[in-house]
């Protein structure tokens, strides 16, 4: 499954808390003609270091499948971020 939603709550370094809602679909529908440059990049990447670009692309279809649920924070001072993949 797919991640759907990423939510990114941060506190800012006056007290205050913000959360934004990033749908992930209609952000890869616009970034997608920089998606393909970074895949055919990637591809390069891998036939130059002598990697098989199947199993770096198996990779990280394993590494987005396991993404739904995952939480992880960021603290840089006095400002924190939290973000949270659905």
């Amino acid at each position: 499954m797919i991640p759907q939603l990423v939510t990114v709550r941060y506190h800012r370094s006056d007290g205050r808390r913000r959360r934004l809602y990033v749908p992930v679909l209609p952000v890869l529908l616009v970034l997608s003609p920089l998606l393909l440059l970074a895949v055919a990049g990637a591809v390069v990447a891998c036939l130059v270091a002598g990697v098989s670009p199947v199993g770096a692309l198996r990779g990280v279809g394993r590494l987005l499948w396991t993404l739904p649920g995952t939480r992880f924070e960021i603290a840089e001072g006095r400002t924190a971020f939290l973000v949270g993949i659905r």
